[in-house]
């Protein structure tokens, strides 16, 4: 090469040959990793496949005492079921108007909006209404909403007279658990009785 020194090169010559010896032992070793990672694999699902139908023999036969089952190191059922802890997330609603006189409510879990899901150990959501006139400021969630119902389907119809027709409704949900405690109020949702 016209310019460099051959010997100002010497030192790159050598790491290029370190990565040339060191890079394929990676790559092989990177090969065999693999290779015995899928050879695992494979046997413990045959394992597991061979044990699963003796540990629940065990598990169920009628001499077999709890301190053998932990000396086994199988599952010790504590036999009491967990209650369902309280709510923690809130529902999100949509309100459709499209229709004269009537609001269709679609919620889900704010966890996951997309899905009509409630969370786990949840009997459904409670859902709260207000009616106020068109430019009265929104009420606070207390004495102005007025019980509508437990809901556990994620989808609700409201009706309206035609002596309502024009005024805002505003929505407040929470999730209701099967213990009967209550989660955080959702965001309060708006709509106008379509006339």
């Amino acid at each position: 090469m016209q310019g460099l020194d051959p010997n100002d090169l010497t030192d790159l010559k050598k790491a290029r040959d370190l990565w040339n010896v060191n890079f394929p032992a990676h790559v092989r070793a990177a090969a065999a990793a693999e290779a015995a990672r899928q050879s695992k694999d494979t046997a413990r699902a045959s394992l597991e496949a061979e044990i699963r139908p003796v540990a629940r023999f065990v598990q169920t036969y009628f001499k077999t005492t709890d301190a053998d089952r932990a000396n086994m190191g199988i599952t010790v059922r504590d036999g009491s079921l967990t209650p369902a802890a309280p709510p923690t997330t809130r529902p999100l609603v949509r309100v459709d108007t499209s229709q004269r006189l009537l609001h269709t409510l679609r919620f889900s879990d704010e966890s996951t909006p997309t899905r009509r899901r409630k969370p786990h150990g949840v009997l459904g959501a409670e859902v709260w209404v207000a009616l106020a006139a068109p430019h009265d400021p929104p009420p606070l969630i207390g004495d102005a909403f007025r019980f509508l119902s437990v809901n556990a389907r994620g989808t609700l119809q409201t009706d309206f007279t035609t002596a309502e027709a024009g005024q805002t409704a505003y929505y407040a949900l929470r999730w209701l658990s099967t213990r009967g405690e209550t989660g955080p109020w959702s965001d309060v949702a708006a709509a106008t009785v379509a006339a």
